[in-house]
This record gives C-alpha cells, sequence and structure tokens, in this order.
C-alpha cells in the first residue's frame, strides 16, 4: 500500500474529441441586463474564449509540458494521491510541500518549480534550491476521489504527512494559498515534528469580541470582506451544501464548468478587464481541463462539504487559531479574494515571523506573480531551525 508508481498524464483522444463535440453543441443562454461581469462570465466573452478552447488551445501540447515533470502516484488512507516530485540537483536542497487550492491544481505552479529547484539556473541562489512535492487535494484532478465521508482539512494534512514520510523527508516547509493555506497550516499542528515551517499566502483574519476600533487600511480590508461575503460567497455556499447537484450541471457541460472556473480567475486576480491581464490565457485552460477530464468538479465541491461539515464550524476552518510549533510566514497580495489584517492574525498566529504586503497580485500568486512568490518563499524559509 505504500508504494510509490509512477504516473503520466495522458487524455484518450476519443475524450479529447467528446470535449470538441460537446463545445461544439453547446446550447447557449441569452445574455443578461446590466454591466459586464456583474451577473456572472459575460455571454460574448465566454462565446470566444470557448472557440478558442475548441479551435486554438492545443492540450497535447499542455499535456506534454505536465508531464515534462516526475508525477507519481501514492495511495495514502485508502485514496490513490497525484503529485509532482522534482528534486533539486543541489546536495543542500530542502523539501517543499506546495498545496493548490479550488479552483486550482499543482498546474498553478508549474511556472515557479524551476526557480524553487534549481535557482542557480534562475539568477539565484543555490543555498535558497528545494526539492518540491506537489500533490493534488483528494477529489481534484488526478488523484483519486474519496468513497467515504470524512476527508476534510485535517485528513488531508495527515495525508500529507505520510506522503512526505514516504518520500524519506524527516524535515520540510509547507506553503499553499486557498485550501492550500488550510491544508499547510494543519500539517503543521499535525506534524509538528517535521514542519520546519508553513508560509502562506492566503489567510482568514476575523476580528475578535475585543478588536476595537480599526484605523483606516483595516477598516478598508474589513469591508471588502463584508461585501464579498454578500455578493461574492455564492459559489462556496453552492459547493458547501449541494456538491452533488452541482456537479451534473458542471460533469455534463464543459462550457458550464468552464465558466464556473474562469469567474474566480477574473474576481480574484489583479486583471484589468478580462482575466488574461494577470494570467496565461493557456494555463488556466489547462487547469480547466483537467476539471473536465477527470470529472472533478463533484468531488471538489464535496471537499467543500467535508471541511464545512466537521465539528468545527466555517469561520474556525478557516480562521483557526492556528497554534503552531512552527513559524508561519504570510504573504498578502492586494486583490486577493481575502485581505488578512495583521494585528488580527497576530492574535491567531502565535508563531507568526514573517509578514509581506505586497502592491499587486491576487489570489493565484503563483501564476500571477511567480517571481514575488518565490522571492517570498525563499527569503521565510532562510530563517528556518532546519
Amino acid at each position: 500500500m505504500t508504494r510509490i508508481r509512477p504516473f503520466e498524464v495522458h487524455i484518450p483522444q476519443r475524450d479529447v474529441d467528446d470535449l470538441h463535440r460537446r463545445l461544439a453543441a453547446t446550447r447557449w443562454p441569452e445574455q443578461g441586463p446590466g454591466a459586464e461581469w456583474e451577473r456572472g462570465v459575460p455571454l460574448g466573452y465566454l462565446r470566444e474564449l470557448v472557440a478558442y478552447w475548441r479551435n486554438g488551445y492545443d492540450w497535447r501540447a499542455a499535456e506534454a509540458h505536465l508531464n515534462s515533470f516526475p508525477q507519481f502516484i501514492t495511495e495514502i488512507d485508502g485514496v490513490d494521491v497525484h503529485f509532482l516530485h522534482v528534486r533539486s540537483p543541489e546536495p543542500g536542497a530542502r523539501p517543499l510541500l506546495l498545496t493548490h487550492g479550488w479552483p486550482g491544481s499543482p498546474v498553478e505552479f508549474l511556472d515557479v518549480v524551476g526557480p524553487l529547484t534549481d535557482p542557480a539556473s534562475h539568477g539565484g541562489d543555490p543555498a535558497d534550491a528545494f526539492h518540491v512535492v506537489i500533490p493534488s487535494i483528494p477529489g481534484y484532478g488526478f488523484s483519486g476521489a474519496p468513497t467515504e465521508p470524512g476527508w476534510d482539512t485535517e485528513r488531508v494534512a495527515r495525508a500529507w504527512a505520510e506522503l512526505m514520510c514516504r518520500l524519506g523527508y524527516g524535515r520540510y516547509a509547507a506553503q499553499g494559498g486557498d485550501w492550500g493555506s488550510v491544508i499547510s497550516l494543519r500539517t503543521g499542528l499535525v506534524d509538528p515534528g517535521h514542519v520546519a515551517g508553513v508560509h502562506v499566502n492566503m489567510l482568514v483574519t476575523v476580528p475578535p469580541p475585543d478588536a476595537g476600533e480599526p484605523d483606516a487600511a483595516d477598516a478598508e480590508r474589513l469591508r471588502f470582506a463584508a461585501a464579498f461575503e454578500e455578493d461574492g460567497a455564492g459559489w462556496r455556499h453552492i459547493q458547501s451544501t449541494r456538491p452533488q447537484t452541482l456537479a451534473y450541471a458542471l460533469t455534463d457541460s464543459p462550457v458550464g464548468q468552464l465558466a464556473w472556473i474562469w469567474e474566480k480567475f477574473w474576481e480574484w486576480t489583479d486583471s484589468g478587464k478580462v482575466p488574461e491581464d494577470a494570467v496565461d490565457r493557456d494555463r488556466v485552460l489547462t487547469n480547466a481541463s483537467v476539471y473536465w477530464f477527470t470529472a472533478t468538479a463533484g468531488s471538489s465541491a464535496q471537499f467543500y462539504f467535508e471541511s464545512n461539515h466537521t465539528t468545527e464550524n466555517f469561520v474556525r476552518t478557516w480562521g483557526g487559531p492556528w497554534p503552531l510549533e512552527a513559524p508561519v510566514g504570510v504573504a498578502s497580495f492586494p486583490r486577493d479574494a481575502v485581505r488578512a489584517v495583521r494585528r488580527y492574525a497576530e492574535g491567531i498566529l502565535p508563531s507568526l515571523t514573517h509578514w509581506t504586503e505586497f502592491d499587486a497580485g491576487g489570489h493565484f500568486a503563483a501564476l500571477e506573480r511567480p517571481d514575488d512568490l518565490v522571492r517570498d518563499v525563499r527569503a521565510f524559509c532562510r530563517t528556518l531551525d532546519w
């Protein structure tokens, strides 16, 4: 059961042809009233994007790029876990565990693998090299889907601890955003003897009862959070309560799956008019294609249900407290879906040692601002007791 098996992505041609057939046969709705993006992805924009997905985007090139990274599968706790494992050429490299969120996958980290594993070839210091491990959360992408309840963030964290043990890493750092932030923090809690530090690029901070009046900057962050909860959290409520119903629509319609994902890349990135102002179109289409070809719309949404129906409520699932023994670093990007308040963070993260405020970037830091993220991870990890 502990065997680690090599893996390569290969989507059968019949599945690629089926995607193209479905895209060509899309039944389109009418465009609603109101400003563009106000009520969702605009019809004209999505039609053009779908035409490109069918006629311009090259899945086989994306597949070959994915397969240029060493990939593996191992069964942990009854579920197959897919992961990239890229070892550094530097003999003194340290292990680094990277975890994606929703609607992400390991695809979002591809641009940072080279600089992290081989800094000397990317203008960096060889002393900053890492062996990189990038798993797919169970129910996402090429990992297996859990068939029993209970796969919440803590169970994934325990699986990650087991994965790093199987790979022979006695000491490692963990990094992530979105669900990857929560999972990384929980990994630090469940595996304190082996986690040297945790770095996150998203942190949920909720004002404590005795918070007092915020300053102007923090008040703006709180206003943003309130507006987001009122107008921008519909996807979370659906995935946390009725994931099975949603699965029928998104598993049957590639356009529905694409729109469900693409909206978040518009809403959560530091983009201008369209997401492509912040992220590469082909890379996001690769990410969406992984969801489509693996039919994981439903199983990825089930993770919301599991993680928000544990003994802890939603606030504690995302907002801690996080009494880690290991140091914690935070990279805060201004256009993230969540904007952390440092003084609240200090109340839930007693081991907070590193905080960086960036002037640009959003939720998908490894895609939008890979150089900034790499620099911040390096700076934080230099301070750790390995």
